[in-house]
C-alpha cells in the first residue's frame, strides 16, 4: 500500500494545498468585509450545505463508491447502478426543492436571523440543487472507477473557477455575496465532473428506465440511512449550537468559533479526501485481515504525520490568526487548544468509522453516531452556557475522546489482536 498512498497523497496534496491557498485568501477578505457577525453567517450556511450534499444524492455517494468499485467490471449491473441512481436523484431533488420553495421563509429565519434579507440565497440554493446532486454523483463514479487523477483535477479546477467567482462576489456585496459564493460557486464543479465522467461512461446509454433495478436501490439504502441520518443530525446541531452561543454571548462570539472551525476545515482536508478517495474503496473490497493492515498502515502514517502537523499549527497560532484575519478576531487564539486536540481525537476515529459505511454495518453505525451526537448537544449547551466559545471548543474535544474510546471497544480485535 506504501507506494500507491505515497503516489496519491501527493497528488491529493496539490490539490488541496490550492484549495487552502485559495481558501485563506477568502478568508481574510471576508475578515475584512463581512467581520465576526457575516462569519456566524457564513457558519451557518456552511453546516446547512453539508446537509444538502447529502440530500441532493439521498445519501448514496459512499454506496456509489463501493458498488462502481464492485460492478465496474460487469458492464449490466454498472448500467442498473447508473440508471437506477440518475432516476432516483432526479426525482428527489425535483420534490426536495419543492419542499425548500415552500419553507424558504422558515429556513431563511433560522440560518440568517432574517427571512426578508436572506430568502433570495434560499432561491439560489434550490436552483442549484441539480448541479450539487449530479456533480457528486459523477464525482463518485469516478472515485469508485479508481480514477483518482481525474477526481483530483475536478477538485483542482473547481477550486479555481470557485476562487474568481467568490472572490469577485465577496468583493462587491460583502455579507449577502459571501453567502451567493457558498451556493454558487459549487456549480463549476458539475461541469468539470460531467466532462471527465463522459470520458469514461457513455454515459446517455447507460441511463434507461428498463435498467432501473430495485435491489440496487436496497443495497444504497443502507448507506442513504447512515449518511443521511448524519446530514441531518450533526449540522443541525452545530447550527443549534452556534444559535445558542449568539444568544448567550453574541454574535461575534459565534464568529470567533466559526472562524477556528475554518481553520480546522483546512487542514482537516488533507485528511478527509484521503478517507473518500482511498480508504473507502480499500475498505470496501478488504476481508478482516486486509482491513487489519489497513487500519495499522493508517496509524502508523496518516495519524503521526497529523499530530507533528497540529503541534506545528499550536505554536504558530497567532501568526495564523493576523495572516487570515484581522486584529478583531485575536480571541480566535484561545480556542485552539481544545478543537486540536478534538481533531486529532477525530482522525484517529475516522478509519474505524469509515468501517462501518463501507461494510454496511447500519445498526453499530447508527448506535455510535446517537451516542456521540447526544454528547455534543448535551454538553455542548453546558459548556457554551459557562465557557461561550471556548466550551464549544472543549466540547467537540470531549465529544471525539468519547467518540474514538467506543470505537477502540467495538473494533478492538481488528487494533489489538
Amino acid at each position: 500500500m506504501g507506494a500507491a498512498w505515497f503516489k496519491i497523497s501527493s497528488l491529493n496534496s496539490f490539490a488541496i494545498l490550492l484549495k487552502i491557498g485559495f481558501g485563506l485568501v477568502i478568508s481574510k477578505i471576508l475578515a475584512i468585509y463581512v467581520g465576526p457577525a457575516g462569519m456566524a453567517l457564513v457558519g451557518n450556511l456552511r453546516n446547512f450545505q453539508t446537509s444538502l450534499e447529502s440530500f441532493v444524492t439521498l445519501g448514496f455517494q459512499n454506496g456509489i463508491v463501493k458498488y462502481t468499485a464492485q460492478f465496474k467490471g460487469d458492464k449490466n449491473q454498472f448500467k442498473k447502478l447508473i440508471s437506477t441512481v440518475s432516476i432516483t436523484i432526479t426525482l428527489f431533488i425535483l420534490l426536495f426543492g419543492i419542499g425548500l420553495y415552500v419553507f424558504r421563509e422558515v429556513i431563511a429565519s433560522y440560518l440568517f436571523g432574517s427571512e426578508n434579507e436572506y430568502e433570495i440565497i434560499i432561491k439560489a440554493i434550490i436552483f442549484s440543487l441539480p448541479f450539487y446532486g449530479f456533480s457528486l454523483f459523477f464525482t463518485s463514479l469516478i472515485n469508485g472507477l479508481e480514477k483518482y487523477k481525474k477526481v483530483v483535477y475536478i477538485s483542482v479546477i473547481g477550486n479555481i473557477f470557485g476562487f474568481v467567482f467568490s472572490l469577485f462576489l465577496v468583493l462587491n456585496y460583502n455579507v449577502l455575496g459571501a453567502l451567493f459564493a457558498m451556493v454558487l460557486a459549487p456549480i463549476t464543479n458539475f461541469f468539470i465532473a460531467t466532462f471527465f465522467v463522459f470520458k469514461e461512461i457513455k454515459l446517455f446509454q447507460f441511463i434507461q428506465l428498463k435498467f432501473f433495478d430495485k435491489s440496487i436501490l436496497n443495497n444504497l439504502s443502507s448507506y442513504s440511512a447512515m449518511a443521511l441520518f448524519s446530514a441531518i443530525s450533526g449540522p443541525l446541531i452545530y447550527i443549534f449550537l452556534r444559535n445558542h452561543l449568539i444568544n448567550t454571548a453574541g454574535i461575534d462570539v459565534a464568529g470567533f468559533w466559526e472562524s477556528m472551525s475554518r481553520i480546522s476545515s483546512y487542514y482537516m482536508l488533507f485528511v478527509s479526501s484521503l478517507m473518500s478517495m482511498y480508504f473507502l474503496p480499500q475498505l470496501a473490497v478488504s476481508n478482516k485481515e486486509e482491513t487489519k493492515l489497513i487500519f495499522r498502515n493508517y496509524y502508523k502514517t496518516i495519524v503521526p504525520v497529523f499530530f507533528m502537523g497540529i503541534v506545528l499549527i499550536y505554536f504558530c497560532r497567532n501568526l495564523i490568526i493576523s495572516l487570515l484575519f484581522t486584529t478583531e478576531f485575536q480571541s480566535v487564539s484561545n480556542l485552539f487548544f481544545w478543537q486540536l486536540v478534538g481533531d486529532f481525537f477525530k482522525v484517529c476515529s475516522w478509519v474505524l468509522a469509515l468501517h462501518f459505511l463501507a461494510k454496511r454495518e447500519t445498526i453499530a453505525y447508527f448506535i455510535t453516531e446517537i451516542f456521540s451526537y447526544s454528547i455534543l448537544i448535551l454538553v455542548g449547551y453546558f459548556t457554551i452556557n459557562h465557557f461561550g466559545a471556548e466550551g464549544a471548543v472543549l466540547t467537540h474535544a470531549i465529544t471525539y475522546f468519547c467518540y474514538l474510546f467506543v470505537l477502540s471497544v467495538k473494533f478492538r480485535n481488528y487494533l489489538f489482536k
